[in-house]
């Protein structure tokens, strides 16, 4: 049987007793469109099919078990994804413990109260909500990202490399993992406001004049512009960087003119990678600088165009940078004509 309910986020109940059933049914479906099986086999046939947000499984059950039906939905592309919730009379720690080795985001002793199950059910499908929120914002970052290649004359895998390289500089200065992470994922669309600079200037196969140039100096702000304020930090982070990485220490930078910590510090990390790459990868119009001469550049411009604090760090991390490079090589056919920058 089951309970419809306008477009709520459908739970899956599974337990062999019709009693409990019926109390998580009078828990629930004021809020929630229920699903009900009585055992194991149909449990999974109907998780299959409906893909619900959420299953209640119940362990002691007669054929496949609660832990024996979770491997099985586990183990599935289709319905890996679900989040379950055990519902069992055993309360020992080392059942519950079983549980969550089941992969089971929560575990809830019978008899329950239709508060906690409620309580529990609201605060999981939240987390779950958030986690395909980020998912989105991940994917709009990435397609952002995607589409400022096609106007720069950067490949895929610089991104990809310089997002790699930044990461690795915010671990070697201790900075969270969480942010680590962030800088990773925000720094792909650090040159996004090439979007809105006109071709004529962008490709433009000579040196740009001063009125070109001034155009040039506005794609930080375009692409803190395309970014746009958010609730998401991560795109939030995005738009400071592309804003702020063409930013130098000594205030020579543009296109505001910052110095030395005025310039965020996720910033200062992408500016040293993003250089740090596109002097030892080859384009059409220049060769790939040797290491130890892009090692040399980045120490001469220590307390001019980079955070003096960072460039020890950075190359203290040399093996590591040149794993990532080697692993991200460019390929001939990835190489694009020139373009200005």
């Amino acid at each position: 049987m089951s309970v419809k309910i306008r477009n709520e986020p459908c739970i899956l109940a599974v337990d062999d007793e019709k009693e409990n059933l019926h109390l998580l049914a009078s828990a629930l479906q004021d809020d929630y469109r229920i699903v009900f099986s009585r055992d194991g086999d149909n449990a999974i046939e109907l998780a299959t099919r409906l893909t619900p947000d959420l299953i209640l499984l119940d362990i002691m059950m007669p054929g496949k078990d609660g832990y024996e039906v979770a491997e099985i939905l586990k183990s599935k592309a289709e319905t890996a994804a679900i989040p379950i919730i055990f519902i069992s009379a055993i309360s020992s720690v080392e059942e519950q413990t079983l549980g969550f080795e089941h992969n089971a985001v929560d575990y809830i002793t019978k008899p329950f109260h239709p508060d906690i199950v409620r309580a529990r059910v609201k605060n999981h499908l939240s987390l779950v909500s958030a986690e395909e929120l980020n998912e989105i914002c991940l994917a709009v970052i990435h397609c952002l990202g995607h589409a400022a290649e096609y106007r720069d004359n950067e490949t895929g895998r610089h991104v990809i490399r310089m997002a790699k390289y930044s990461e690795t500089l915010a671990k070697a200065i201790g900075l969270p993992e969480k942010i680590c992470s962030m800088i990773c994922q925000a720094a792909p669309m650090h040159d996004i406001g090439k979007i809105g600079i006109p071709d004529h200037i962008l490709r433009k196969p000579g040196k740009l004049d001063a009125e070109e140039w001034a155009l040039m100096h506005q794609h930080p702000r375009i692409g803190y512009e395309i970014i746009g304020a958010h609730h998401s930090p991560i795109l939030n982070m995005a738009a400071m960087i592309a804003y702020t990485h063409h930013e130098k220490w000594d205030g020579s930078g543009y296109p505001r003119g910052l110095k030395g910590t005025e310039i965020p510090l996720e910033a200062r990390i992408v500016a040293i990678a993003d250089v740090f790459d596109a002097l030892t990868t080859a384009r059409p119009y220049k060769s790939a600088w040797e290491i130890d001469r892009a090692i040399e550049f980045l120490r001469s411009q220590s307390g001019q165009h980079f955070d003096p604090g960072l460039i020890d760090p950075f190359v203290d991390n040399m093996d590591s940078i040149l794993d990532i490079r080697q692993q991200w090589l460019e390929e001939d056919s990835e190489l694009k004509q020139p373009v200005n920058g």
